[in-house]
């Protein structure tokens, strides 16, 4: 009996996992900016830090798949269209919008604050400037809690440069190039790229080393293996809390770091925080 319930478990888990994955083979995705294009081509937009939902029209859902349990009050009066955005409480305050946005019970006064930025229509059929055309008429129905992200166009990478210097210098991430002849197209390709002062990437928790010194009986950091096997430490970016209750084995956490190493090693890697599970903390 009890071999039976593991076999239903791990069935059960397999089935989540293949929703999952068939929800993020769905989405567009962006590269990374790397001076490599012609910037008066793209259409450019802030990268905002919040969590990425899909609207299908009657709910949200995160990057993952799952469900997102927004107060109906919160969507009432948005239109059926499918959209694609991130679910938005300002710049730096990213915990806060995730911690709401994982709960199964949540109440409109938790959310008044939230807003859900749109910025693209996946089943629009057009090339990106119409639906840039068209993402702009969500702000007729005058909905504070659905608003369509700005969107302008730079000539040249000096105008792109300064937008980021300006950008980050208020508190934000970075910006987002979306090319204007693309259509949404599942997958990750340079229709699409995200331009940051950083680089951050996503690996799984392996294990941890032991602390010293200060640090003694606490973890000193985290062993992680990336996408490309690759296997480093995380120590930098660790506060005392996650020393004392580090992301656990198997999880994914997100980090920053400056370019690769000969070797193929993220150069300056530093901890940035633990991916959430209802998807992915960097939207894009």
């Amino acid at each position: 009996m009890a071999s039976l319930g593991r076999r239903l478990l791990a069935l059960v888990v397999l089935f989540c996992a293949a929703l999952s994955a068939s929800a993020n083979s769905s989405l567009m995705l962006a590269e990374v900016y790397r001076g490599e294009v012609n910037v008066a081509d793209y259409w450019v937009s802030e990268k905002l830090d919040g969590v990425r939902a899909r609207w299908d029209g009657q709910h949200l859902y995160s990057r993952g798949g799952y469900r997102i349990n927004a107060p109906g009050a919160f969507t009432r009066g948005w239109p059926q269209t499918v959209m694609d955005g991130e679910l938005w409480l300002g710049r730096g305050r990213f915990d806060e919008v995730s911690a709401l946005a994982r709960r199964t019970q949540s109440d409109i006064g938790q959310w008044q604050s939230v807003r859900f930025m749109v910025f693209d229509l996946p089943e629009h059929g057009g090339v990106f400037s119409e639906r840039v055309t068209d993402m702009a008429e969500l702000a007729r129905l005058g909905l504070p809690t659905l608003q369509p992200v700005a969107q302008a166009r730079v000539a040249d990478v000096d105008e792109l440069d300064w937008r980021l210097e300006a950008v980050v210098a208020a508190g934000g991430e970075g910006l987002m190039l979306h090319r204007a002849d693309a259509r949404y197209l599942p997958g990750r390709h340079d229709a699409l790229l995200k331009y940051k002062p950083y680089d951050d990437a996503e690996a799984r928790v392996v294990g941890y080393t032991a602390g010293q010194g200060k640090y003694l009986g606490q973890v000193g950091a985290l062993i992680v293996e990336n996408g490309e096997g690759k296997r480093f430490r995380l120590g930098s970016g660790l506060s005392d809390a996650d020393r004392a209750d580090p992301p656990a084995l198997g999880s994914w956490v997100t980090y920053r770091y400056n370019g690769m190493t000969a070797t193929g090693l993220p150069r300056f890697a530093r901890y940035l925080r633990q991916r959430p599970t209802l998807g992915d903390s960097d939207g894009r």
